[in-house]
């Protein structure tokens, strides 16, 4: 069963979207960004703006966790319904369609590919926000927090051809957890927004901690292949602190991706939760969540990259 819904937000941007605007493509620590910004001339109301987003990420950051709730380490082999969200971009605009997906399999044991989508949502958003490295959040979450609402109301709308809607117990992020300059990711943001479980998937590679492109492909060549096909090889940074891993969830893979905790959970359950839903590089909620979005935006003549 699938259900679909849409919805479209316009607002006048500040700035034009950058098409690679992604939590991934972040290599700079906010004070660099800050120092960078204003020496290019910064004006006092962006100034103004990032100092409340600065304070803004502190205080959500002060209820992060990265813990399991309790018993999750035994409940989570009966999860079987999976969120995903996305945000695509439209080509030379400041417009994108947020997705949200949820996917259902009908056991604990069903393998990646038996997962079905149950649920999809859309809106085309325009983005008011400029994208400023390490503060992605800002620009994205709100209309993500948006599609999390209307499925909320779906649900309680108890249609009688809805019975088994559920809200997911673990959403999927296209971005970054705790892997990010802050440790506040766009995953992790969104997860103590809403108070929901959440991971980082991010398909770049995020420089942070001393944690280089080199390195990392350094510790993925030493990190002997699972016999399971689903291998990774944890990130840590010289502070010690390991960021998340990069993964190849299949054995016939060469690229990583790159999975961190978002918000409830640990990195084991992290993990889990990415090889449960993985029949293709990118776990299948995000994967939907992405291909569906496009298809969204080709349906309604939107031009894509």
């Amino acid at each position: 069963m699938s259900m679909a819904g849409s919805n479209t937000t316009s607002a006048m941007a500040t700035a034009t979207a950058s098409a690679d605007g992604h939590e991934g493509a972040e290599v700079a620590t906010n004070d660099q960004t800050h120092e960078a910004t204003k020496s290019g001339g910064e004006d006092a109301e962006l100034a103004a703006k990032l100092d409340g987003w600065r304070y803004e990420q502190q205080a959500l950051r002060a209820r992060l966790s990265l813990k399991d709730d309790n018993n999750d380490g035994d409940a989570m082999a009966s999860w079987t319904y999976f969120g995903g969200v996305d945000v695509s971009f439209v080509k030379g605009t400041d417009q994108a369609c947020a997705s949200l997906v949820v996917l259902h399999s009908s056991n604990s044991d069903s393998p990646a590919q038996e997962l079905k989508v149950v649920y999809e949502d859309f809106a085309l958003v325009t983005m008011d926000e400029p994208y400023v490295a390490g503060f992605l959040a800002f620009r994205e979450v709100k209309f993500l927090k948006a599609l999390w609402q209307r499925l909320e109301a779906r649900i309680a709308e108890k249609r009688p051809d809805e019975q088994n809607l559920r809200l997911p117990e673990v959403v999927l992020v296209d971005g970054n957890g705790i892997m990010h300059p802050e440790g506040f990711g766009l995953a992790s943001h969104l997860g103590v927004e809403l108070d929901v479980r959440t991971v980082g998937v991010a398909k770049t590679f995020l420089h942070v901690d001393g944690i280089t492109k080199d390195v990392m492909a350094a510790q993925l060549a030493a990190t002997p292949r699972a016999a399971s096909g689903f291998t990774a090889t944890r990130l840590v940074g010289a502070s010690k602190r390991c960021w998340g891993c990069a993964v190849l969830p299949l054995a016939s893979l060469s690229k990583p991706i790159f999975v961190s905790q978002g918000h409830r959970v640990s990195l084991e359950t992290a993990l889990e939760v990415v090889r449960r839903c993985s029949a293709y590089r990118i776990p299948e909620p995000v994967r939907q969540a992405d291909l569906r979005s496009r298809e969204w935006l080709r349906n309604h003549d939107v031009q894509m990259p």
